[in-house]
């Protein structure tokens, strides 16, 4: 399935599996996810799916994008986000419908797109994790500083790209394979495990992920993997001689 969800991020907390084991989650609210167009190749040149999400004041609306909303029969929405989709996925939907949690299942990974925390303007050591220079005996107020930058008269100039202090966060970041442990199909709410990019209250997009699907491989048990071990490393037995027949 390509198709995703537009979300907003919960929080974090932690959950507790059968075998005792705490797991840190994210809880995601994908409720609420309402179709405003589908297209296909004939019409648009690709298959896609456009969702809405959130809430927003029919005074704030643009009357371009209200027309829009009003043919699709579907109430403004804060993020309008649209999903490439392959043909088959297209039969099963319509427009004004809502898609929800039920287009993912537990043990399934998944790619959660969001902003970073936006952090400001910070130096060196914080956004490139320098070193810093020499703590000794000399160096005046010039720990944390990145040094000197400029070249010699041949270039006479900075390169583009030099790690310098700036804006640091505030950027949009895609965590890959994140694996869903658990779904509220009732209050729309998915529980990833692990990290999301963001702060609470930010929205975010889930889709399937696009890396990593496969099957889990089933692990032996300790002794079953001694035995074959075992096995493999003794010797075959060789073949027993034949016999010579007896004299009448």
């Amino acid at each position: 399935m390509t198709i995703g969800l537009v979300g907003r991020k919960v929080g974090m907390t932690r959950i507790f599996t059968d075998d005792g084991v705490t797991l840190p989650v994210t809880v995601l609210d994908v409720s609420n996810n309402r179709i405003t167009q589908i297209k296909t190749a004939e019409n648009d040149g690709y298959a896609a799916v456009q969702v809405a999400f959130g809430k927003r004041r029919a005074s704030r609306v643009r009357k371009p994008l209200a027309g829009h909303l009003a043919k699709a029969a579907v109430e403004a929405g804060s993020v309008l986000r649209e999903f490439r989709a392959k043909v088959d996925e297209l039969a099963n939907l319509k427009v004004g419908a809502k898609l929800g949690v039920e287009l993912f299942k537990v043990g399934q990974l998944v790619d959660v797109q969001g902003v970073t925390l936006g952090k400001g303007f910070a130096g060196v050591i914080k956004r490139h994790h320098f070193g810093g220079q020499n703590a000794s005996h000399g160096n005046s107020v010039s720990h944390r500083v990145p040094g000197s930058t400029g070249q010699n008269q041949s270039p006479s100039h900075v390169f583009k790209g030099k790690r310098m202090p700036g804006h640091l966060g505030d950027a949009r970041r895609t965590i890959l394979n994140l694996e869903i442990v658990r779904i509220d199909a009732e209050r729309q709410l998915l529980l990833v495990k692990g990290s999301v990019p963001g702060s609470r209250g930010r929205d975010v997009v889930v889709r399937s992920a696009t890396k990593g699907q496969r099957a889990p491989v089933k692990q032996q048990p300790a002794k079953a993997q001694q035995a074959s071990a075992k096995s493999a490393a003794k010797p075959e037995a060789p073949a027993a001689k034949p016999q010579p027949a007896a004299k009448a």
